[in-house]
């Protein structure tokens, strides 16, 4: 019998300093090493948004070493599945891989702002991983 193979995914925001590592901390954190986790930027910043990193840390979920890195070929090459967090990440589809656009909560469109605003997003992008994690394990 095959050894069944690791699925693997890559989240993609912008910077890759909020909404991507905050899916792939929230991910790490559930799938274990049952799921290949990536996260990169289309426009990588130089630094972790300090209230993702506080938002996860809450949760106790360590992103500790975690930077923002770029979107290569070689990572889109390897993955099963990209996920785009937000509308600002422009990227087009790779062919023969699942392909999203999670249009995420933006609560500072409601005049939520600081941490408040970072642990809606944080909540809303975590059931999004759950659903996600169930999807590419059959759980």
């Amino acid at each position: 019998m095959t050894p069944k193979k690791t699925p693997s995914v890559l989240f993609v925001c912008s910077k890759n300093g909020g909404k991507s590592q905050l899916a792939a901390g929230l991910m790490r954190d559930l799938a274990g090493d049952a799921i290949a986790v990536y996260s990169a930027g289309t426009k990588p910043a130089k630094d972790l948004n300090p209230q993702a990193v506080e938002s996860l840390t809450e949760l106790g979920v360590d992103v500790t070493g975690d930077y923002p890195k770029p979107v290569t070929d070689e990572v889109l090459d390897t993955v099963d599945a990209v996920i785009v967090l937000g509308t600002e990440a422009k990227l087009e589809p790779v062919e023969g891989k699942r392909f999203e656009v999670w249009e995420t909560d933006e609560p500072s469109e409601r005049g939520i702002e600081g941490m408040e605003r970072m642990r809606l997003v944080r909540d809303d992008i975590k059931a999004r991983v759950q659903k996600l994690h169930a999807e590419l394990t059959g759980d």
